[in-house]
């Protein structure tokens, strides 16, 4: 049974743990020690060498228990980084029932509500001695820097036949059964300087030229499953206005839940830019690399019937939604492993004002603990 008081006080320790991303040693070190106490099988993969960040990917294997050993392998995962300002975070639970920081700081509870509720949920297999299928717990480093960790991971340390992230926004009950590819995109726009005030005539303003590339491009909202926007936009020299700017760059994305809509997206978005290059005299450099692949589930499919039913377990009413943003669930379908995205009811996220209800984060244990009964079910049924 979930012990709400064990569960809530570990989730105030763990957002007290500085994790800034990029900074994630700390944090590695009190997870390892926990998983490891709770009879996992604690491993760090490589990923810290090429990403640079405080520590690996932890990967967390419990062997399975009694009927869960014909059960399918589950893996769940979480992330152990926070956003800024993460430092120094002062947690405290209101009369509301919502816990909050002091307002200085984030709560952190983006990603440490999901991993409180592993360590409670695990803890409470131990103790009653149930039965559970092979559970494998990841969590990764760096996914609020853009899911650096998960993508710098090997593939082969991914053991599983279903995947549960616990990183969503919305209400418990909440699934988030797709999510976008998105494309990184970097434009260096090239022209001739002059001098603007003697012989303007003779330069190429590169801002000209990125100007006119821009209006040709479709943007925003494109449609039902795609989107695309330029993030930033700079050159030239700050004060010098007598210089006709002969460089400039661009930052840029597109999303969408169909690969082909993406492909299509990117090219429209090279043809402007080459096309208003090529009118003013100037060159374009366009350069794009897919950050992570696209996933999408019928609202038949196993893992989303599965879902449901353990949702139902626990009283919470189950909704699905296509999310417009990444995370690991996207890298980790991509390998192989089909993964659904689950609500875990904080609010505000990446700003001062985040908070999440008590309630919500003891809901969500008890979520794991129905997705692990309903998976021996599974099992046993077959």
């Amino acid at each position: 049974m979930i012990q709400q008081e064990r569960l809530i006080g570990e989730f105030m320790e763990l957002v007290q743990v500085d994790s800034e991303t990029k900074h994630e040693e700390k944090i590695a070190q009190v997870l390892r020690m926990k998983f490891t106490e709770l009879g996992l099988l604690v491993q760090e993969d490589d990923s810290k060498e090429k990403t640079g960040h405080g520590a690996g990917n932890l990967i967390c294997t419990l062997p399975a228990k009694g009927k869960g050993a014909s059960a399918p392998k589950l893996m769940f995962t979480c992330h152990m980084d926070t956003v800024l300002p993460g430092n120094g975070i002062k947690p405290a639970l209101g009369e509301d029932g919502y816990i909050r920081s002091d307002g200085t700081t984030i709560l952190g509870s983006d990603d440490k509500a999901g991993l409180a509720v592993l360590l409670e949920g695990l803890r409470v297999l131990r103790d009653e001695e149930r039965d559970h299928p092979q559970i494998q717990v990841v969590i990764t480093v760096g996914e609020e820097s853009g899911l650096v960790g998960s993508r710098a991971m090997d593939p082969k340390w991914l053991d599983a036949d279903l995947g549960f992230a616990l990183d969503s926004n919305g209400a418990i009950g909440g699934i988030a059964v797709a999510a976008p590819s998105q494309q990184k995109i970097f434009i260096t726009f090239s022209g001739r300087s002059a001098h603007a005030g003697v012989n303007p005539e003779d330069g190429v303003s590169a801002i000209t030229v990125a100007s006119r590339a821009v209006s040709k491009m479709n943007l925003g909202r494109i449609d039902r499953e795609t989107t695309a926007n330029i993030g930033s936009f700079y050159g030239g020299t700050a004060g010098s206005t007598n210089i006709v700017c002969d460089k400039v760059v661009l930052e840029a994305e597109a999303r969408s839940l169909d690969s082909d809509k993406l492909n299509r997206q990117v090219e429209s978005m090279r043809t402007a830019c080459e096309a208003a290059a090529a009118e003013m005299g100037a060159t374009c450099e366009f350069r794009s690399h897919l950050l992570y692949p696209s996933f999408k589930f019928s609202d038949d499919a196993p893992i989303v019937g599965l879902t449901k039913r353990a949702l139902a377990r626990v009283g919470a009413v189950a909704k699905t939604f296509h999310s417009g943003g990444g995370s690991d669930a996207n890298v980790f379908n991509g390998h192989g492993v089909p993964t659904v995205n689950l609500s875990v009811g904080y609010e505000d996220i990446h700003t001062t004002k985040e908070r999440i209800k008590a309630e919500d984060i003891v809901k969500l244990a008890e979520v794991f603990l129905a997705l692990i009964e309903e998976a021996v079910q599974t099992g046993s049924a077959d």
